[in-house]
């Protein structure tokens, strides 16, 4: 079992500190600003709270739905971080993990999908983060999860599979904090500004 509380609590801290004049600002995320960035967090949010519930996602596409700042609701500062809320209790259930897990239009093994909801949290807070130039830190746990799904994402078997998930590995240091490693291997710049 994963503990998504840390990262979708901070991932909520930097939703609501989110002001309207940066929704148009550039992310880290290749082609997505800070609107189109929000409303994927919130979609991811309801997704994999279906998948831990292994329940349907009414009215919502069977596959990635196209993210874009048009599709925020009025509430998102408040809305968006009860769906985080909602994310990290769903995969508080022991259940959550059993059997498979169907989210973005995948059907995955049930752990697999609760490492993925968690490396999203972390990965899209540190996008969210470095956008609209607010704090980030990550919690060691959390970032030991990342740092291996992304090694799995970047061996050369999985190659195939990033496309549409990650962008190419980006060459970070060897001695970087194992975080840094990680968005390298997401295929982030830890250096990256906006």
């Amino acid at each position: 079992m994963f503990d998504l509380g840390p990262a979708t609590r901070k991932l909520a801290v930097l939703v609501s500190g989110v002001r309207d004049d940066q929704l148009q600002a550039r992310t880290p995320c290749e082609g997505y600003t800070v609107g189109d960035l929000l409303d994927h967090i919130g979609g991811l949010s309801m997704a994999f709270t279906a998948a831990a519930r292994k329940a349907p996602l009414e009215g919502m596409p069977d596959g990635p739905p196209q993210s874009s700042a048009d599709n925020l609701a009025a509430d998102w500062r408040e809305s968006i971080p009860r769906q985080l809320e909602e994310l990290a209790a769903a995969w508080s259930d022991p259940a959550a993990y059993e059997g498979q897990a169907r989210a973005g239009g995948l059907t995955l093994p049930a752990q697999v999908a609760g490492m993925v909801a968690l490396e999203e949290s972390v990965l899209h807070g540190w996008d969210l983060a470095r956008a609209t130039g607010q704090p980030f830190d990550v919690d060691e746990d959390s970032a030991k999860v990342v740092f291996e799904f992304t090694s799995m994402a970047a061996s050369s078997d999985q190659m195939s599979n990033r496309e549409g998930l990650f962008g190419a590995v980006v060459d970070v240091p060897a001695d970087a904090p194992m975080f840094d490693q990680a968005l390298g291997l997401s295929g982030r710049d830890p250096k990256w500004s906006a």
